[in-house]
C-alpha cells in the first residue's frame, strides 16, 4: 500500500483529503503545520508522495519542500500543491524548490486521484 503523506493547516482539509486517499485505498499520513511536517520526514516517516499546502502559517509548503528535498531519502520523491493560489510565478517557484505539480483547490477527488497516478508513476 503507498502511503501519501497530507500537510494542510486547514483540519477540514486533512479530513475530506484524507478520507478521499484512504476510500481509494492509500494510507495517510498527515501534519497541520510545516514545521510538524518537517519533524516527521527528518525522523525518517514512509512516504510515498508528498501533498502539501502553500499558504501555511510558519513553514509555507515552498520552505517545507526545499527542506524535504534536502534529506536523501525524499530526493526524489514526488511532491504536490494543493493550494488555492494559481498565479504563473508561485508555480514556477513551486517547481524550482521541487515540486511535482500543483492542484488548485477546490478540487474534485477525481481531479486529485488522477494528478497523484500520473506523479506517482
Amino acid at each position: 500500500m503507498k502511503t501519501i503523506f497530507l500537510t494542510d493547516d486547514s483540519a477540514t482539509i486533512l479530513l475530506s483529503i484524507s478520507n478521499i486517499l484512504a476510500k481509494a485505498g492509500y494510507a495517510v499520513e498527515k501534519a497541520s503545520s510545516g514545521e510538524e511536517a518537517l519533524k516527521k520526514f527528518q525522523s525518517g516517516v514512509k512516504a510515498d508522495l508528498l501533498i502539501t499546502d502553500l499558504n501555511m502559517p510558519g513553514m509555507n509548503g515552498i520552505d517545507l519542500i526545499r527542506e524535504v528535498r534536502k534529506l536523501a531519502a525524499y530526493k526524489f520523491m514526488p511532491i504536490l500543491f494543493l493550494t488555492t493560489e494559481s498565479q504563473q510565478s508561485r508555480k514556477l517557484e513551486a517547481k524550482a524548490a521541487g515540486a511535482s505539480g500543483w492542484i488548485v483547490k477546490p478540487a474534485t477527488a477525481d481531479e486529485l486521484l488522477n494528478t497523484i497516478k500520473l506523479v506517482m508513476k
